[in-house]
């Protein structure tokens, strides 16, 4: 899990909050904004954060208007560029409307937890509204002043994993009751812009930065450092090799079981401790990861059996974290890996083992930047095309996992405790996409799955429980007979 410093609660400071400042899409923003062409491949992340009580709606609805001030990205939306030829920008929307992005749902007694994530999971499901900005916020009632469910979804080309919750860690407070104190800025100015403003936007900071360019080019060394880089012939096979095969799909075909694709998600959770999931990995020699890993590979191998098509490999992606301790908050800083993985390993202990020297390979490749290298390439092909070039790669993944460090500390949102934060990512055209996200000490395990290609989901889900138990018994831990206090509260 990353170790990426968490900022301090913007509700204590006194002064702008540097979040997510970048005015122009990163060329590979700039992908996963265009590439929607195809609906199978829409990128929202969310997170279902599982609140103590119902806040009061006004002082809700303040704490959003507040945030939105705050981080002035949250009032901008994208402006492309005629045909593609520079990146999307960032501006304040001139009809921004709080009302459409912060909304509230009530459910009639008696409710349940899973009665709540069946209305995040439909909310996920839903396209954004491209002219506006790319946000949502749905608070979900229980019964009667009872627990609530927070959902806080946004697009991908607005930050990865790690920046989300550098996000949450900003906006929730760390203190039950109201700091009618907190500094507040002033509403940034709308800025209408269209499309051919925005290349003319971008036109001009280029042209202007060129003198600037040639200079460092000149003055650091940039060409002398390019040669003695590149002048290591053994350096450069091995990056020719490893390139090829960060960009080669992963050597074993996706499962006959999980070949269906369709616009729906079906969201499921699981729990440990993350004390537990660090002991199971050590049992193997392993990590926390590895053990996660495993659990969902042990998941897989139950669900396929139990369907009656057993497998003995998968094909598998993995985000990389590639954010530095002095990088900026916001943005996608990471790197995408696939790879096969195994599935008919039995033994729990075995099958972290194998998963160690897998991801560990995984992580020592040269070239695992690929993806980020192939993005200016990638960014400037019509949408269309480019759609069809991902989905045929991301349509033959049966799993997707991402592991990302959460907020360590006790947070609050308009005065309710926050008992468990889920995360969500997009399924991008793969099968299953799994995220896990610590809180308190708490792995908090996000579950999103096509129902088109997992077509008995309660099976599926009962099947990853499993995975999940065996790894912790392989660690010694014995896990808990019944449901968490949290969702006991919900009935």
């Amino acid at each position: 899990m990353s170790t990426i410093d968490l900022p301090a609660s913007a509700v204590e400071t006194s002064g702008p909050v540097d979040w997510g400042t970048r005015r122009t899409m990163t060329d590979f923003e700039a992908t996963m904004w265009r590439m929607e062409a195809d609906p199978r491949l829409r990128c929202p992340v969310a997170v279902v954060e599982v609140l103590d009580r119902t806040p009061d709606w006004n002082r809700f609805l303040a704490a959003h208007q507040w945030a939105t001030q705050l981080l002035p990205r949250t009032r901008m939306h994208v402006v492309d560029t005629p045909l593609q030829l520079a990146n999307p920008i960032w501006a304040v929307d001139p009809n921004f409307d709080l009302s459409f992005h912060v909304r509230r749902q009530h459910l009639p007694a008696p409710a349940t937890f899973e009665q709540a994530l069946q209305v995040c999971q439909t909310e996920m499901s839903q396209p954004f509204d491209r002219a506006r900005p790319p946000w949502q916020a749905l608070l979900i009632e229980g019964p009667a002043g009872g627990p609530a469910v927070y959902l806080l979804k946004v697009h991908h080309s607005f930050t990865d994993g790690l920046g989300g919750i550098q996000l949450l860690a900003l906006l929730h407070s760390r203190r039950r009751r109201h700091n009618p104190h907190k500094w507040t800025p002033e509403p940034p100015a709308a800025e209408p812009i269209g499309a051919w403003g925005a290349l003319s936007e971008q036109v001009n900071s280029r042209l202007r930065a060129t003198p600037a360019r040639l200079a460092a080019l000149c003055t650091h060394g940039t060409l002398a450092g390019l040669a003695g880089r590149t002048a290591s012939a053994a350096k450069s096979v091995r990056y020719a090799r490893s390139l090829n095969h960060m960009l080669s799909p992963p050597p074993c075909p996706p499962s006959p079981l999980l070949r269906g694709r369709g616009l729906s998600y079906r969201f499921a959770v699981l729990e440990t401790t993350v004390a537990a999931l660090k002991q199971a990995g050590k049992a193997a020699g392993g990590s926390l990861n590895d053990a996660y890993i495993a659990a969902l590979l042990g998941g897989f191998r139950r669900y396929h059996e139990a369907m009656g098509k057993p497998v003995e490999q998968i094909p598998m992606a993995m985000p990389v974290s590639m954010r530095a301790g002095n990088s900026t908050m916001g943005g996608n800083r990471f790197a995408g890996a696939r790879f096969a993985v195994p599935v008919d390993i039995e033994d729990p202990v075995e099958r972290i083992a194998a998963v160690h020297e897998i991801v560990r390979a995984v992580r020592d490749e040269p070239a695992l930047d690929a993806l980020q290298l192939l993005a200016p390439t990638l960014s400037r092909i019509p949408a269309p095309l480019l759609a069809a070039l991902y989905a045929s790669q991301s349509t033959r993944l049966d799993l997707q996992a991402s592991n990302i460090r959460g907020i360590p500390v006790r947070v609050y949102l308009a005065g309710a405790r926050i008992e468990r934060m889920f995360p969500f990512a997009p399924l991008a055209g793969s099968a299953v996409m799994v995220t896990l996200a610590s809180h308190c000490g708490v792995c908090c395990i996000g579950i999103n799955a096509d129902p088109t290609a997992v077509t008995e989901p309660d099976l599926f889900q009962s099947c990853m429980t499993e995975g999940l138990d065996e790894v912790l018994r392989a660690g010694g831990v014995t896990t808990p007979s019944g449901p968490p206090a949290w969702r006991k509260a919900w009935g």
